[in-house]
């Protein structure tokens, strides 16, 4: 069977799924819980072994073919998975997407990219078209708690307001680190109409439940490196269908952290652009 027929039949499967309300059980709730904690343990080892960015953890000459990809303007990016005393975590009703990205963004300094992402209200320039509108609700100190309203189109269109608890921690001059916690996920129905309004949290098409992010930068070898490890939990797959849909729902957490790393290069290389007075054609892409 050739290619569209496939894509044909996944976007009537995928827009059957997303009619489709679905509860989120409290077992799937505490499982990613749990996954995340089992994460955040690792992440906190690696912090102690000196391996700050994923990239500096792998075996050589792995890692020097990374920065090399990296410093040629891609983003690298690797499916992760933590497991629980060598076990999958079983999640009911559920999946987990687990994926980490990394970008280095030349001739930009720690202070500029950190200016750039603590503005939350002008996300939806940055993101667009996945960011429709952001805003910070509240500032104070290295916390900050933000509304995003995010659209992602994947065969079908899903709007969501979204919003993030996130701290900030700046480790010494050249390193800093932070996480957000989303703290509450709505479904979007008839977005942008006069009738929308936002289905039971929890109770909806299951898209996207919850997502944690984690985001390491680095100042170094003239410019920085930018990290994000981002975890998400969304319904499970319906039986009989795995199959075919598995690959469109599981690409889209790699998509997502892809457009957001590349988002963040390019506008960063704008303010570079902008400040410096050069063509867009002197800074690479």
């Amino acid at each position: 069977m050739h290619r569209y027929p496939l894509l044909t039949i996944a976007a009537v499967l995928l827009a059957t799924c997303a009619c489709r309300a679905v509860q989120l059980k409290p077992e799937a709730d505490a499982a990613f819980n749990r996954y995340v904690q089992l994460s955040e343990q690792r992440m906190q080892n690696d912090l102690q072994s000196g391996s700050f960015l994923w990239v500096d953890g792998l075996p050589i000459p792995q890692d020097e073919d990374v920065y090399g990809r990296l410093k040629r303007g891609e983003v690298a990016t690797q499916k992760l998975e933590t497991l629980d005393r060598g076990a999958s975590v079983p999640v009911p009703g559920g999946l987990i997407h687990h994926w980490m990205g990394v970008v280095f963004i030349p001739g930009i300094s720690l202070k500029r990219t950190l200016a750039l992402l603590q503005n939350y209200d002008d996300h939806s320039r940055i993101y667009a078209p996945r960011v429709l509108r952001s805003k910070l609700l509240r500032h104070e100190g290295d916390d900050f708690d933000v509304f995003i309203r995010l659209r992602e189109t994947e065969i079908v269109t899903v709007v969501l307001d979204t919003e993030y608890d996130v701290h900030y921690i700046r480790l010494d001059s050249t390193r800093a680190c932070s996480r957000s916690y989303s703290t509450r996920v709505a479904e979007v129905e008839d977005a942008r109409q006069l009738g929308e309004r936002e289905k039971p949290v929890g109770n909806d098409s299951g898209f996207l439940w919850r997502i944690n992010s984690y985001w390491r930068f680095r100042e170094r070898d003239g410019g920085v490196y930018v990290e994000l490890e981002a975890i998400s939990l969304t319904r499970d797959i319906p039986d009989g269908l795995g199959w075919l849909v598995r690959p469109f729902i599981t690409s889209i957490p790699r998509e997502s952290l892809v457009f957001t790393l590349s988002n963040t290069r390019r506008a960063l290389g704008k303010n570079l652009n902008a400040g410096a007075g050069l063509s867009a054609r002197a800074l690479p892409r």
